[in-house]
Parts: structure tokens; C-alpha cells; sequence
């Protein structure tokens, strides 16, 4: 049997400020350094993944992506040192509930239904 991953959102005013979601978008936008891009990868639609991406930018008190306006290729987006930072620091914070939780979820997952 497979041990559920625990998911952690973190909320402010009432928003999801930072979850898997959030975090896997900021991954694709780091590899792929565009939103439209990241979006598509995810299939979401753009306005959603910008809309993802504002709630972040609005809520923290730095910048978490930020465009990259003109140039060659018309632009995109990159993720700030910040924004690298919150997304390490959530991965860290994950893995260490899961490994706290480890004993607790294997007793309740005994009485799971096979």
C-alpha cells in the first residue's frame, strides 16, 4: 500500500496563498520562463495561471514572478530568488510533516477498506 502525500496550503485572507498547485505552476514557469508556456504544459488556461500567480504576487511582500517584457522572443516571466525560495522552503516543509506523520498515517491507513 502507497502512503498518501500529505498537502499543505497555506492560507491568507481567505486565499490559498501556496500549495502543490501553486508550486508545480512556479516550476513550470521557472523551466519553461513564460506563464502561457507553464500553463499549457499544466493544461490550464492562461487566465487561470495568471490569476495563480497574482493571488501569490498580492499576498507575499515580494514579488514571486515577475515579467520579462520584450526582447527576441516577446518576453515572459521568471521566477524571483523569492519566489525559488518560497518553493524550496514549501518542498522542505512538506517532507518534514510527511516524515513526522509517518507513524500516525500508517495506524489510520490499516483501517483503510482494501
Amino acid at each position: 500500500m502507497s502512503m498518501p502525500l500529505i498537502r499543505i496550503r497555506l492560507n491568507h485572507q481567505g486565499k490559498v496563498i501556496l500549495g502543490p498547485g501553486k508550486v508545480a505552476l512556479l516550476l513550470e514557469i521557472e523551466r519553461l520562463g513564460s506563464i502561457s508556456a507553464a500553463a499549457k504544459a499544466m493544461k490550464m488556461s492562461y487566465r487561470r495561471a495568471w490569476e495563480l500567480v497574482d493571488v501569490m504576487n498580492q499576498h507575499f511582500d515580494q514579488p514571486v514572478v515577475s515579467r520579462i517584457v520584450g526582447g527576441v522572443s516577446g518576453g515572459g516571466a521568471e521566477v524571483t530568488d523569492f519566489g525559488k525560495q518560497l518553493i524550496q522552503g514549501y518542498q522542505q516543509l512538506c517532507q518534514r510533516a510527511e516524515q513526522a506523520a509517518q507513524e500516525e498515517l500508517f495506524t489510520l491507513l490499516q483501517h483503510l477498506k482494501p
